[in-house]
């Protein structure tokens, strides 16, 4: 799969380079002679990370669903056809713009944290992180949040019934559905971890422990079983009743910490959404314990004060401004943010245009600043890694952008006996110990130190986007630490370029999170473009590492024309099965 992402990352990556200049000097001419062209629709559409699910969406549009109707069956059809990350035992955010009322409900079913959780849980005997422990038992599931998340977004915002609009995902996991190559290579590149754990191998092997090819029919009785009781009964088909006796009866077996009491109490909240402007649009995007929204906008606040696109879409010097950029929203990001309801995010202060210039200024624009002399904000101004990603429009302009996640790819590869879902290892996300970095490399303190019923900070960003005060474009992306950098750029290349969504998606990127101190870029970018930036004293790399692949994210994105109404949609060529539905 590896390598077929690094195709798709290059293709991308030499199509548009037909369309541009090679030209790296300080203002090199843009020229746009062909783009990408995204997939059109004139009713609604849904893009998502895989073909059936995308589908599944699209059915339900097309019965006369709106968007969050549709959005809340793609995500139950995610967790049959793309158990890599689609999910029942994870968590995510949704954004939802209602056009009728104007408003947008920023949706959060991040995991809790069990109530015998504590801050050093996951320490060995000799004060260290046990990062097997932390990442692959039972006690690294937090509380599931995405059942609640997709059944209350429908009984508030949808319009349609439960029952009918799981029907797709029953469908599929009952009757099955034909294996796709990406699940079975994945499968195969998995194999030892899921079939350590003897559910999860009864689950997605053969009975020999064989794997299924493409092609082959693939079933999931214990799934259709556990998406049938919840379509009948809601959020409490997972939360009690039988499903819930599996779960924690799993955790009693194997020493996990999610009690009957803990499912009971797990609540979904609507929290204030991130607003911030840049050049006229309006980015609309996660509080909260997502630390991306906030980071999104401090970033785009400290890049409005250059002239970007007269730089020239990823020249040495366009990149140089954005990664340094990076590396002071990631500082503070170590230092500030954490679960809302825990502590006192700096939210206004971090995403202040003032704020913004202060940052700016600190930037050497013709040498790189190493991240060892760059830290967290000692004041502000004063104020109180596999992921999914799927965006929804109606023709009423509806839109629903959601990230969810089981965290690592299968979570932690362990199955609930006789429920056929995976769950989570969302611990890992908290602060184990402050200074530690976690499986992605990010830094974290008090403000991510893990409390019973507190929800570890998340990177994942789904955002929305309005040209003129109107719905234009929904986004976002998987990617671990990765997803805040991958999603800001989406929205440049819109906001700034005005590319269409496919080429907006498909061109180069690049990703600095301050630690570890390296700029990485995808293949595409020019050999010039890469000596100019060691040059400027940045530690350049490319391919894969332990944090990220050789390809950054996978941002299934759509935008609404506002001059012909036709959805454009956009399925990320870096990742197989991508697939844009619209009627």
């Amino acid at each position: 799969m590896r390598l077929l992402r690094l195709f798709a990352a290059i293709f991308a990556a030499v199509g548009f380079m037909a369309t541009v200049s090679f030209a790296q000097q300080s203002s090199p001419i843009i020229v746009y002679d062909t783009q990408f062209h995204p997939t059109l629709a004139r009713n609604g559409m849904v893009v998502s990370q895989e073909t059936y699910a995308s589908k599944a969406g699209r059915e339900i549009l097309q019965r006369g669903g709106n968007a969050i109707d549709a959005a809340v069956a793609t995500g139950f059809a995610l967790a049959v056809t793309h158990p890599q990350a689609g999910n029942l035992g994870g968590g995510g955010f949704m954004m939802i713009y209602l056009k009728e009322l104007d408003r947008v409900v920023a949706l959060d079913y991040r995991e809790m944290a069990p109530a015998r959780a504590h801050r050093d849980m996951f320490l060995n005997d000799s004060g260290d992180v046990d990062k097997k422990r932390v990442r692959f038992t039972l006690k690294a599931s937090g509380v599931p949040g995405t059942v609640m998340g997709l059944t209350e977004a429908l009984t508030k915002y949808g319009t349609m019934p439960l029952a009918e609009v799981m029907a797709p995902a029953i469908r599929l996991a009952e009757e099955g559905f034909e294996m796709t190559w990406a699940l079975s290579e994945s499968l195969g590149r998995y194999a030892a971890r899921l079939k350590a754990d003897a559910e999860s191998a009864k689950n997605y092997f053969k009975a020999d422990g064989s794997i299924y090819e493409a092609g082959e029919l693939f079933r999931q009785p214990d799934l259709a079983e556990t998406l049938k009781a919840i379509a009948a009964s809601g959020a409490k088909g997972f939360y009690e009743g039988p499903v819930a006796d599996k779960l924690v009866a799993a955790m009693t077996a194997q020493g996990g910490l999610i009690t009957h009491d803990d499912l009971k109490n797990y609540h979904a909240v609507e929290r204030e959404p991130i607003s911030g402007t840049y050049r006229g649009y309006k980015v609309v995007t996660m509080p909260p314990p997502s630390s991306g929204g906030v980071h999104i906008v401090q970033m785009l606040n400290v890049m409005e004060g250059w002239d970007m696109k007269g730089l020239g879409h990823n020249s040495a010097a366009y990149i140089h401004r954005m990664t340094e950029t990076m590396k002071y929203a990631y500082a503070d990001r170590s230092k500030y943010l954490g679960d809302p309801d825990f502590f006192d995010v700096p939210v206004a202060a971090l995403t202040s245009k003032e704020y913004a210039g202060t940052v700016r200024a600190k930037i050497n624009l013709e040498k790189a600043t190493p991240s060892a002399e760059i830290a967290p904000a000692p004041s502000l101004p004063y104020e109180s890694n596999d992921t999914t990603h799927f965006s929804v429009m109606d023709s009423a302009g509806n839109m629903v952008a959601n990230t969810y996640t089981l965290n690592f790819t299968y979570g932690n590869g362990k199955s609930v006996p006789g429920a056929g879902f995976l769950l989570n290892n969302e611990m890992d996300d908290f602060s184990a110990k402050a200074g530690v970095p976690n499986a992605f490399g990010l830094l974290g303190g008090e403000a991510n130190a893990i409390e019973p019923g507190k929800r570890p900070l998340s990177s994942m960003t789904p955002t929305l986007l309005f040209k003129n005060g109107e719905p234009y474009m929904a986004t976002g992306s998987p990617g671990g630490s990765t997803i805040i950098t991958v999603v800001l750029q989406a929205v440049m290349n819109v906001m700034e370029f005005d590319m269409n969504v496919q080429t907006a998606i498909s061109v180069p990127r690049i990703h600095h999170q301050w630690y570890p101190d390296r700029l990485f870029l995808e293949p595409g970018h020019s050999i010039d473009t890469r000596r100019l930036l060691g040059q400027m004293g940045h530690q350049v790399k490319s391919g894969p590492t332990e944090a990220w692949d050789s390809v950054l994210g996978s941002a299934q994105s759509l935008i609404r024309d506002p001059e012909t109404g036709l959805f454009m949609g956009a399925a990320d060529p870096r990742r197989p099965g991508s697939y844009a539905a619209g009627y």
